[in-house]
């Protein structure tokens, strides 16, 4: 709280590019972790979280005040314009020291708590474990086993404790071949496919222009020798050739195809770090076009450059999936093998395996080859205060890569497009300490699992929100993208998501959802009342008979009793142990409030007030706990036949409106809409079969517990 020097401002106007001659008029809070405007007319908030900022820029100042332009790494762009230039400044200064913290131990995630407990610290942190990942690709076999060398870090600081290596590969090989790699990055495994090809990862051989290493030569032949199907492998350098010829003359580039044996060798054609950050620079300046036109924000989008980025790594992604396909194993490298690497060998298993189109196997798929295998988050997302050049959108590029898979395969994803926003935003928010860190050691020296939260633990209550409804689970297949230059999309979603009035009113996903949950909790429905149904006929069948077994039974024992003993006591004990032994449903058994259906003497035949078996009726049977007609009616009310159209809502009932990016989400009891965190809770409806928890308001929880407001 030092670093705010004021924390609110009146009287601040808020400019919508889209509408500058009527800005918004509202109050400006600043707080240790957001920047918040209040509108107080329309009760909506806009929240800009410290860590989502990408720059500040103070503008010149105006007649109307002091302008301060704020860009944020989620592509929201807002200009506040302050009355006093005094005011502004301070909020400058500020914001400057808030948005990114020198230290990384001043980041949010250690300060961060929910607020409830929705989840403990610990969840999430051990949902995924890279021998269990490696282990449902059958990891180790055979052919391929686990390095003990690193366990401590020390043969690959950046790389995981446990590193899969060929079975042939000996301990010389291995640390030979580190020392002769960029950063010790050894080729090490990290997908197998079910035909026993292999993708391995690796970074730059410090070649220069004549060297060798026998050791590497030999750990090449051994990832070869893993695959039976075929006597060669590629090695895919993702790198355009002119760049690792370039790092030739620093000692480093690429393998001689001389000394390695078998190997066919691809230049790939992947841009580096800075080509992609100054891209990405281009695309924003596209998208805030003042005045944009049809001409001038295409030419825009094509002067970026970003499409083609995009499309030059799903077709080198591409090239790896179909290799593989076929039965070749491929090593891939790019400079240090922790940008374009991580990359290509994600999407590259993303399409040969329909286990990481899940969200489970998505999760388990960043965890491996962009967590555990060291891509370097906190220095690409700009964490804390560093050198500038190292931040570039390489995760970024990644999701708007999934995201394209996911637009030609839509039946193929489990998740949704709200699933990859998330994981973008969170990713830079800092929020959460899964992506704090440069590599696996420096979360555990950081002891991350300990003192912050795991965003995995945080989406595991919300999965509802990621499901994409025309996902098909039986589909097992290989995806292969179309990449024509017409196939590959703006990412309209990301990039333009604050901008009013180019989105569509609800998303198709959404709609979709909510048809699909509503058809759900009605099918549910009715599966329970079908078995309602079928226990009441089953019961009134049952109680005719009785009553029709004792209407015979008392005459035939009017017939008899000329014959029968005239013992009373003997008759008396006979009846009550017959009844004893009958079964609980039987008409003469004591109810539930102890009070006997009829008489002992009637059972004997004397003569009763009128309550004997000649005047049984269906009244005089109690129902059994299963169909207890006091609770019926709760069952059936409990379950929203009709929910609201999604069209014509505007605002949660908390006032909070809703906007394109806003999700809006049923109430399976009473039908209504709200916003998600008015519908935080979850509860089993009574007039449900399935007894699953759904989502539920808070007025309709308290409705189902029997809890009164």
């Amino acid at each position: 709280m030092d670093d705010i020097k004021l924390a609110k401002v009146e009287n601040v106007r808020m400019i919508d590019r889209y509408n500058t001659k009527n800005p918004i008029v509202g109050t400006l809070y600043l707080t240790a972790t957001h920047l918040i405007f209040v509108e107080p007319d329309s009760n909506k908030e806009t929240w800009i979280l410290h860590m989502h900022i990408a720059n500040i820029e103070k503008l010149p100042l105006t007649t109307t005040g002091s302008p301060l332009l704020i860009r944020c790494k989620t592509f929201l762009s807002v200009t506040f314009v302050v009355p006093k230039d005094s005011e502004c400044h301070d909020v400058y200064t500020s914001l400057l020291k808030l948005y990114q913290p020198v230290s990384i131990n001043k980041l949010y995630c250690f300060n961060y708590q929910p607020a409830k407990d929705d989840f403990p610290k610990n969840s999430g942190w051990e949902y995924f474990k890279l021998e269990s990942e490696f282990k449902r690709m059958r990891v180790p076999n055979d052919t391929w086993t686990l390095c003990s060398l690193n366990t401590n870090y020390e043969l690959c600081d950046t790389y995981p404790r446990q590193i899969y290596v060929p079975q042939g590969a000996n301990t010389a090989m291995l640390i030979g071949s580190s020392r002769f790699r960029s950063k010790g990055r050894l080729p090490a495994l990290t997908y197998l496919h079910s035909n026993k090809a292999s993708i391995c990862r690796c970074s730059q051989p410090l070649s220069g222009f004549s060297a060798r290493c026998l050791e590497d030569e030999q750990m090449f032949e051994a990832i070869r020798k893993t695959n039976p199907n075929t006597d060669h492998m590629y090695v895919v350098d993702t790198r355009p050739r002119i760049n690792a010829l370039a790092n030739r003359a620093a000692g480093k580039g690429y393998e001689n195809e001389a000394f390695y044996e078998n190997i066919k060798f691809h230049f790939l054609g992947i841009e580096n770090i800075h080509t992609q950050r100054t891209s990405l620079q281009k695309l924003i300046e596209a998208c805030e076009q003042k005045t944009p036109t049809m001409s001038g924000f295409l030419n825009a989008l094509e002067s970026s450059g970003w499409l083609k980025h995009i499309r030059s790594i799903l077709d080198t992604s591409s090239f790896i999936s179909n290799v593989v396909d076929k039965g070749v194993s491929v090593v891939v490298h790019c400079s240090d093998g922790w940008d374009r690497t991580a990359q290509v060998c994600s999407l590259a298993s993303l399409m040969l395996d329909p286990y990481y189109r899940t969200i489970k196997g998505f999760q388990a798929l960043i965890e491996k080859d962009w967590l555990a295998f060291g891509h370097k988050f906190s220095d690409r997302c700009g964490h804390i205060q560093n050198d500038p050049r190292e931040v570039s959108p390489i995760f970024t590029q990644f999701l708007d890569c999934t995201w394209q898979l996911m637009s030609q395969r839509s039946d193929a994803f489990e998740f949704n497009e709200r699933f990859l926003l998330i994981l973008h935003d969170h990713v830079h928010s800092c929020q959460f300490g899964t992506f704090v860190g440069n590599c696996e050691k420096d979360r555990l020296d950081l002891q991350l699992a300990k003192r912050t939260f795991s965003l995995w633990g945080h989406m595991a209550n919300h999965l509802n929100e990621y499901i994409n409804p025309l996902y098909k689970p039986d589909v097992d297949e290989t995806i292969k993208p179309n990449l024509a230059p017409q196939c590959i999309k703006f990412w309209r979603g990301m990039y333009s998501r604050f901008e009013s009035g180019v989105h569509p009113r609800e998303p198709l996903g959404d709609l979709l959802l909510a048809t699909k949950d509503h058809t759900t909790s009605l099918e549910d429905h009715v599966q329970h009342l079908t078995k309602r149904i079928t226990s009441f006929k089953n019961y009134i069948s049952k109680s005719a008979k009785k009553i029709q077994d004792a209407t015979s039974s008392k005459s035939i024992t009017k017939e008899s009793s000329a014959t029968d003993t005239n013992d009373n006591k003997y008759n008396y004990d006979k009846k009550m142990s017959e009844l004893s032994s009958a079964d609980d449903d039987h008409p003469l058994k004591l109810s539930e409030g102890g009070s006997s259906v009829s008489g002992a003497n009637n059972v004997s035949g004397s003569s009763g007030s009128g309550n004997g078996s000649g005047g049984m009726s269906f009244a005089s049977l109690s129902l059994s706990d299963e169909v207890d007609p006091s609770t019926l009616n709760d069952e059936i009310n409990s379950v929203a036949v009709d929910w609201k159209s999604m069209r014509n809502v505007t605002a949660c009932s908390c006032s909070t409106p809703f906007d394109q990016f806003s999700k809006k989400t049923h109430c399976w009891k009473c039908g209504e809409i709200f916003c998600e965190r008015c519908i935080d809770k979850s509860i089993p409806l009574p007039g449900q079969d399935s007894g699953k928890p759904v989502p539920v308001c808070r007025t309709c929880f308290r409705l189902v517990q029997k809890i009164s407001p």
